[in-house]
């Protein structure tokens, strides 16, 4: 089973891709992404960007533009919300980085976050890792991460298996569905 997608995203995997590294240009270039060009990236609507924002999920844009904290943060609830209630996810991302609009309660960058779940959930080769596998993947992703503060890295780190479980589990549905939708049309 493949990916498909960037995680959080309507774009294509190819090779190397699927970091947030890879949005910064645009990101500059267009001194921030309005809403229209972050729903084109995601596939999301409008309607429900702004309420992830209006919901605190979300930093709220600067001057109606979206930048690097906003994007990553999106990417990370767009890729997680097959799986988790969107409850959970605004929950489990206070845990790691308290208030969307407030970076100085952050243990990481909203940006590092979400490469390294794509770091974590691409390790095997874009295949979906077992259970027992992703501990040590998310291990393996974070090695160099310096903690703030005591305990960040370990908040970190479950955070992130919560987040790969979540996206592997997200996975197997959509090839459960696939699979019934081919039964369904033999």
């Amino acid at each position: 089973m493949q990916y498909q997608t960037i995680p959080g995203t309507t774009l294509p995997i190819a090779e190397n891709n699927g970091m947030f590294e890879m949005f910064v240009p645009l990101i500059r270039a267009t001194n921030g992404l309005t809403l229209s060009q972050v729903c084109a990236i995601t596939g999301l609507e409008p309607s429900t960007i702004q309420n992830w924002v209006k919901r605190g999920f979300v930093a709220r844009p600067v001057c109606k533009k979206y930048y690097e904290r906003q994007l990553a943060r999106i990417l990370l609830i767009s890729a997680l919300r097959d799986a988790m209630k969107i409850d959970s996810i605004g929950e489990l991302m206070a845990l790691v980085n308290g208030s969307a609009n407030d970076e100085s309660d952050d243990i990481i960058k909203e940006e590092l976050m979400y490469d390294y779940f794509c770091e974590t959930v691409s390790k095997t080769n874009h295949a979906i890792p077992s259970l027992e596998e992703i501990p040590a993947l998310v291990a393996d992703t974070v090695k160099g991460y310096r903690e703030p503060r005591k305990g960040a890295a370990k908040r970190l780190g479950d955070a992130l298996c919560v987040m790969a479980y979540a996206y592997c589990c997200a996975r197997y549905k959509q090839e459960a569905d696939n699979l019934f939708a081919q039964m369904k049309a033999q």
